[in-house]
């Protein structure tokens, strides 16, 4: 028997770890379970998690449908720094998990509890999520990890634990275990199985969310987003709320075979692990939201969002979003929103997205008549570039001439 505890709630998906997780934390901790199951868009009917629970004997079972707070407070503010990991990831699971965090904790006060549970395994980001959202809420909170504890070291012998203790588990191929997958309304991720051999491609029947580019529509397809301080407001002229605009964009996106990804990325923990992502409406998001900046943004602001968006983008891959860092980076980042609005035209075809307009009324900085290669009436002085470009030379033609003096010598 582990040391006593009184209540506990667990992040509850329903799936094969966390269900193996309520039998285990009831058998050793001899503790009431209170399982917490957020709907924040992962397209699968969260009843037969309900119904789960309740057979194994848990009494408070939460299922919360945080779809509009998910897309609000955490996907649009991420999506306002363009942010991006390593390049290539754009967060979904990542920024999924401080919510998660923080209405466990909500879900701890208001039930007595005194500890908090997560399937997150000791060799991944999730478990420092979890845990740095747990502390920064509640320091004095009582956390447990059961992948750092038990000896069911491999998804078989969970399957083997699931059976023993009649634990129906779906999704289970012939060929083994099933993916280990994270889905929620800005992505789908998938690991585990051929996934593990980074020279391997994915099976095409793997992907759930996206046509493949091969198949998508041989027409393309025009969608306009509407921004205002930085967050879509409209698809297609259609006013949306943020949960709904996003699907409207997954649907969107899916349908063309954009945002399939195959990543080799590195862990917090140390290790490099091989994951594939769909991300359709995120990766619509991003090219939109980047067009839009492009004649809103002054340039010196633009830049400077783009050298702090990596270090924005590694503190939210690494679970620290209620930082005090991320918080002071996010007022920074809100402040230069607050004139990006306009509207923007994407072409969605065969797995791309292409910029094929972008207008701002109000707030533009794009002056044709300035920019123009016709007449500009004396809006700009080419003559003035002479001496600009002399200043900034004058560095170099310095360092020309010692090297020239050097020679001679």
């Amino acid at each position: 028997m582990k040391d006593k505890v009184k209540k506990v709630v667990l992040a509850y998906s329903g799936g094969l770890d966390t269900s193996v997780i309520l039998k285990w934390l009831q058998d050793t901790y001899g503790c009431e379970v209170v399982t917490f199951t957020a709907d924040i868009g992962q397209s699968e009917e969260l009843e037969p998690a309900r119904k789960k629970a309740r057979k194994l004997g848990v009494k408070e079972i939460f299922v919360d449908n945080l779809r509009e707070e998910f897309v609000r407070d955490f996907v649009f503010p991420m999506f306002r720094a363009n942010a991006i990991y390593e390049g290539e990831y754009l967060l979904g699971t990542s920024i999924a998990r401080p919510l998660i965090a923080k209405r466990q904790i909500e879900i701890a006060r208001k039930t007595g509890a005194d500890a908090v549970a997560h399937g997150a395994t000791g060799k991944g980001n999730d478990q420092v999520r979890f845990e740095l959202g747990y502390y920064a809420l509640e320091p004095n909170i009582r956390v447990i990890a059961p992948w750092r504890e038990w000896n069911l070291t491999s998804r078989e012998k969970l399957l083997e634990y699931a059976e023993k203790h009649g634990i129906p588990i779906e999704g289970r191929k012939k060929s083994g275990s099933p993916y280990s997958m994270d889905a929620n309304l800005l992505h789908i991720s998938y690991e585990g199985r051929i996934l593990e051999d980074p020279s391997r491609e994915p099976e095409e029947d793997m992907w759930r969310w996206t046509v493949s580019p091969e198949k998508a529509p041989k027409r393309a397809e025009v969608a306009e987003l509407e921004y205002r301080e930085g967050d879509i407001v409209s698809v297609n002229g259609k006013k949306l709320s943020p949960a709904k605009a996003l699907a409207e964009l997954n649907r969107l996106g899916g349908k063309h075979g954009i945002g399939r990804l195959d990543l080799v990325e590195n862990r917090y923990v140390g290790m490099k692990s091989r994951g594939c992502y769909e991300t359709p409406g995120g990766t619509i998001m991003l090219k939109g939201h980047r067009a839009i900046e492009s004649i809103c943004l002054e340039r010196e602001v633009a830049h400077l969002k783009d050298e702090l968006m990596p270090r924005y983008a590694s503190l939210i891959y690494n679970g620290y979003w209620w930082s005090p860092e991320r918080k002071l980076l996010q007022t920074l980042i809100d402040a230069s929103q607050l004139g990006v609005n306009g509207r923007v035209r994407l072409k969605l075809y065969k797995g791309n997205v292409a910029v094929v307009g972008r207008d701002s009324k109000a707030d533009s900085l794009f002056d044709p008549g300035i920019a123009t290669f016709e007449d500009d009436r004396g809006a700009y002085n080419q003559a003035d570039a002479s001496g600009f470009i002399r200043l900034n030379a004058l560095r170099m033609r310095i360092a020309a001439n010692r090297r020239q003096r050097r020679k001679r010598r």
